[in-house]
């Protein structure tokens, strides 16, 4: 009988894990961050172990919490007309970061002033994050994770857009950031991971069991992984 932790994955089989990443994001079990990190995971796993470990800590398809039924979750579909939530900046600050959810399209105005939206630690229920970025005088900065797609467009006048994010490869099913800005003497930037000061990632058993069969894969020495970073 064949080692089911040695069995290769299928292409479907990675599509499958990543529809189940999603739907565990919709219900609000995975940021944006461990979505992204997880959602990558999938697609490069080579045997059905790796896809195991990465879901390990999710309901099984069809389960819930015990005693409640369990429907799939469904985006929240954007809405023409739909009320945005703001972050406006006047001569002033306005950031937004840790955890927070994202239910509908926002909105960052940033005259003479600076905004800052930090989405890795947001619970995405969208099924794309749609932003505005208004700027006068001032700046508005979007910090992503690393491996998401990035759809920057607009104007800029006297001023600047940028996209700085190691965005995942093509064809895969990763959250789409869609901006559009309009800029006049300032800058509107999407910065990846990368780029930002490093969030605090919560200990998770799935990483590095996920590490430890990569390891085995690669017939690398088995040896004791070190300690979580308390700084990531």
């Amino acid at each position: 009988m064949n080692d089911p932790g040695a069995i290769r994955v299928s292409d479907a089989e990675r599509e499958a894990a990543v529809e189940r990443l999603r739907v565990a994001s919709v219900e609000g079990r995975l940021t944006l961050g461990e979505l992204t990190e997880r959602t990558e995971a999938a697609y490069t796993a080579v045997t059905q172990a790796e896809l195991v470990v990465i879901t390990s800590d999710l309901p099984s398809d069809g389960q819930g919490a015990p005693g409640v039924a369990h429907v799939p979750a469904q985006p929240v579909a954007a809405r023409e007309g739909r009320a945005r939530r703001w972050f406006v900046a006047v001569m002033g600050d306005s950031k937004r970061r840790g955890k927070w959810r994202i239910d509908q399209g926002l909105g960052a105005v940033a005259v003479m002033g600076d905004v800052v939206l930090d989405l890795r630690e947001a619970e995405v229920r969208t099924d794309v994050v749609d932003i505005v970025a208004t700027v006068i005088m001032g700046d508005v900065k979007i910090i992503v994770p690393d491996g998401v797609d990035v759809e920057l467009d607009g104007v800029a006048i006297m001023g600047d857009k940028k996209v700085q994010v190691i965005e995942a490869p093509a064809g895969t099913n990763v959250p789409l950031i869609r901006v559009r800005a309009y800029v006049i003497m300032g800058d509107v930037k999407v910065i990846g991971d990368s780029r930002a000061k490093p969030v605090k990632k919560p200990w998770a058993a799935w990483r590095e069991q996920w590490r430890e069969l990569r390891g085995e894969l690669m017939s690398e020495p088995r040896q004791a992984l070190p300690p979580p970073d308390p700084h990531r």
